[in-house]
């Protein structure tokens, strides 16, 4: 048998989620510094995601173009036509082409 939730530590919860809420609503309507705060810092985050969804959608296929390279280069998904050569990037440990800093 399934163990039944631990009713305790559920209204627990509940009460300080409760006394939070119940705080809150009296320093709104108190119309405290904490409440004008968080009323500027609201206003902030609002519009900014605003602005990032507006300039996103006028802007955003120039900047998804900028980092996706057209042409089949084997990048991004591509399969190249032939075989590439890394012969550059395959080197041994020990041939000393790039020194180590410490």
């Amino acid at each position: 048998m399934e163990e039944p939730w631990n009713l305790e530590f559920v209204s627990y919860a509940v009460d300080c989620l409760l006394s939070f809420v119940t705080e809150f609503v009296q320093d709104w309507a108190a119309n405290d510094m904490r409440v004008s705060i968080f009323k500027i810092l609201l206003g902030w985050l609002l519009i900014s995601l605003v602005s990032i969804h507006f300039a996103w959608k006028v802007y955003g296929i120039t900047v998804n173009d900028m980092y996706h390279r057209q042409g089949t280069a084997g990048q991004n998904g591509g399969t190249p036509e032939t075989a590439t050569n890394f012969s550059g990037w395959e080197s041994s440990a020990g041939d000393g082409s790039k020194p180590r800093r410490e």
